[in-house]
């Protein structure tokens, strides 16, 4: 009887994450666990807007993270995130990155024919790619590099491409950057050119253990949490 009531004490909880959060919640979810070895976590990392429309078609999630406010704008308005739940967690940065043998200097390099493309999310779902197109456009660069673009399905990806030296510069979060010895960040991306890049969680609505949700939800902005994702080079967002 007792081994019954603990088996049934035992919940699953699916996340959404960007891709770009992958080992800081990895260590998040083992912390969390230290104090409650009853949850479960099974993850669905990805491009924010491919996990926003995922949702949106009734995949199971009940946990939110985005690596920007626009998609999970969309779930908000259209009633799927639970009251009360939604927090802006973390702020972020971007960085240009080339292979570590490489001569590239700045963005005015991009131009060089030596560097004959540049990686980047692709802009139609991955926030990042979104981030890298404004800088770009800000900089004037745009049209003058648009036919070096190679775009790719998530910001890991770029990383890969520029890893492999399949692509000669690419354009990450600084925290995935970190992430790699074969590349290095060349310089970042004025704040000024591009949105701000925030990382907003909120529990999805509906889902069988919501209060479980929404525990873990306000794990993520303790003092505990916040240690693990400074760590890897995120900047918590201000209450």
């Amino acid at each position: 009887m007792l081994a019954g009531c603990h088996a049934s004490a035992r919940t699953t909880l699916t996340l959404s994450v960007a891709a770009s959060l992958k080992e800081a919640m990895a260590e998040a979810e083992s912390s969390y666990r230290q104090v409650h070895p009853e949850v479960d976590f099974r993850e669905n990392f990805g491009p924010s807007g491919t996990l926003e429309m995922q949702i949106e078609q009734g995949a199971p999630a009940d946990v939110f993270l985005s690596a920007a406010a626009k998609p999970m704008d969309a779930l908000q308005a259209r009633g799927m995130i639970a009251t009360g739940t939604r927090r802006t967690l973390l702020r972020g940065s971007l960085v240009l990155i080339a292979p570590r043998d490489s001569h590239l200097q700045s963005f005015q390099g991009l131009l060089d024919p030596a560097i004959r493309s540049i990686a980047l999310g692709d802009p139609g779902s991955v926030p990042a790619g979104q981030y890298g197109r404004q800088t770009l456009a800000s900089l004037r660069l745009l049209e003058q590099v648009n036919a070096k673009l190679v775009l790719a399905k998530d910001v890991r990806q770029v990383l890969e491409y520029v890893e492999s030296g399949n692509a000669d510069a690419g354009l990450v979060y600084a925290t995935d950057a970190l992430t790699s010895s074969k590349v290095r960040v060349v310089v970042a991306a004025p704040e000024s050119t591009h949105d701000a890049i925030v990382y907003p969680v909120a529990v999805v609505k509906g889902r069988p253990d919501e209060a479980g949700a929404r525990r873990f939800v306000e794990f993520l902005a303790t003092p505990a949490a916040q240690a693990i994702f400074e760590k890897h080079g995120f900047t918590m967002a201000a209450p």
